[in-house]
């Protein structure tokens, strides 16, 4: 499928090694956007689905998008120029690395649905590993960036593998980001948490806002909170 209809935007996805799947669009839905962030910066956007989703949920005046791969790249621009916040929303094609050495912005909200290691080997296929693999961006060069890139009151938002949560917020400490609110998400009741959504700040917080989410009681029976959290976007929740 390569067009992927939401409810007031549509995804094209046929250039691009990762699809859209559940743990962007998490990752947009979730974020907080309670301090109605005036500028938004995804990084390693793919399509542009949590740029979209993020136009479609905040009045933020500058949504700025990075993407490394040159047919990603292609493609979130034309999601952005077909979407309703054309003239909000802009993708960089470059790196994290190249994007940090000249920053001329701080922003009040950056997100991330980062490359991660899978236990699976390395495919024949270089853009999808790109995509897929944390070679290409490491947790801690992204920590560094939106430690570097975070207004002082500003918001890090990123999803990650279960297992990586200890060792990211660990990291994220030395950069003086801390969690803020954190969810973990399992495909069903009885699976193992799968992955961490996680926000940080630059202030240390007393309370940390930690709950679990649980996407289906059973296949395609999804649980009121998940529905909750996506129906907005989703044509059919």
């Amino acid at each position: 499928m390569s067009t992927f209809q939401f409810k007031q935007f549509s995804v094209d996805q046929n250039r691009c090694a990762m699809k859209i799947g559940t743990d962007g669009v998490l990752l947009g839905a979730w974020t907080p956007i309670e301090k109605n962030p005036y500028s938004i910066l995804d990084i390693g956007t793919g399509t542009g689905i949590i740029a979209l989703m993020l136009s479609q949920r905040s009045h933020a005046e500058q949504i700025d998008a990075l993407e490394i791969d040159e047919d990603a790249y292609e493609q979130a621009v034309d999601n952005f120029e077909n979407s309703p916040w054309s003239d909000r929303l802009f993708c960089f094609h470059a790196g994290v690395d190249e994007f940090v050495e000249e920053p001329e912005d701080e922003y009040d909200l950056i997100v991330s649905n980062p490359p991660f290691y899978t236990e699976d080997y390395k495919s024949e296929n270089q853009q999808r590993d790109l995509a897929r693999f944390a070679d290409a961006l490491p947790f801690e060069d992204l920590i560094e960036a939106a430690a570097l890139l975070l207004s002082e009151n500003g918001i890090f938002s990123v999803i990650i593998p279960y297992k990586e949560e200890e060792n990211f917020i660990a990291i994220a400490k030395d950069y003086e980001l801390h969690p803020l609110k954190i969810t973990r998400v399992k495909g069903t009741p009885t699976t193992e948490i799968k992955r961490s959504l996680l926000a940080f700040s630059r202030n240390e917080s007393d309370t940390i806002l930690t709950n679990d989410l649980i996407i289906e009681t059973a296949r395609h029976i999804y649980t009121p909170e998940y529905i909750a959290l996506t129906k907005d976007f989703y044509l059919k929740m």
